[in-house]
């Protein structure tokens, strides 16, 4: 054995460089490869975390989405909620026209005017201008008798 590595320190020795060149390049190819591997490492890694980010906003995502179809069913709900109010505000001021109109002429026939009803321009719709309200509304249901005393 001490004869290989004499050997071997030999022709080291008398030429010099190849023994220093193929350590060189064998160092070089180590380097080489444990640079390789920490790159492939870094981008495994890199691949992981994106993934997770694309699975983290996929998440919201789905969420805003259930969100906003919840939003836009109340939507819905309250447009329809505010078509009835509508209509039954465009009901009630018919029939108060209606009320007033014989009330109008019951004081005719009494001669007798004491400005007693309510003049229909008068009467504001809070619907029509929602985001101009100055005060909670609160609708009334319209009942049967509700102009009975």
């Amino acid at each position: 054995m001490a004869s290989i590595q004499r050997a071997s320190a030999s022709s080291g020795s008398e030429g010099g460089e190849p023994a220093t060149v193929d350590d060189r390049k064998r160092k070089r190819m180590i380097s080489n490869r444990e640079s390789a591997r920490r790159s492939r490492l870094r981008k495994q890694k890199l691949l992981e975390d994106l993934t997770e980010e694309v699975n983290r906003l996929q998440s919201s995502n789905r969420e805003i989405v259930q969100n906003i179809k919840t939003k836009e069913d109340a939507y819905s709900k309250k447009e329809s909620a505010n078509n009835i109010l509508r209509a039954q505000t465009t009901e009630l001021a018919d029939r108060l026209q209606s009320l007033n109109s014989i009330i109008n002429r019951a004081e005719e026939v009494n001669g007798k005017s004491n400005g007693f009803f309510y003049q229909i321009s008068q009467i504001s719709d809070p619907l029509m201008n929602p985001w101009q309200q100055n005060y909670p509304f609160y609708p009334l249901m319209p009942s049967p008798n509700m102009f009975l005393h």
